[in-house]
């Protein structure tokens, strides 16, 4: 998901999923963790933005 790209939440938590699973790989080497930790706390703060922006929207109705 580049930047530029609509943010899709079901997208998110199913990249978030294939992170985790790579970090639980044995195989995966300690560099690759400190990516991927990297880019699933990305995605948590845009899930987390996303989640607050629809119980915002929600609360307005």
């Amino acid at each position: 998901m580049s930047m530029k790209e609509e943010f899709s939440y079901p997208e998110a938590l199913a990249e978030l999923e294939r992170i985790a699973l790579k970090v639980e790989d044995p195989s995966t080497g300690i560099d690759d963790i400190g990516k991927y930790i990297r880019q699933s706390d990305e995605l948590i703060e845009k899930c987390r933005k996303y989640l607050r922006s629809v119980r915002e929207k929600a609360e307005e109705l």
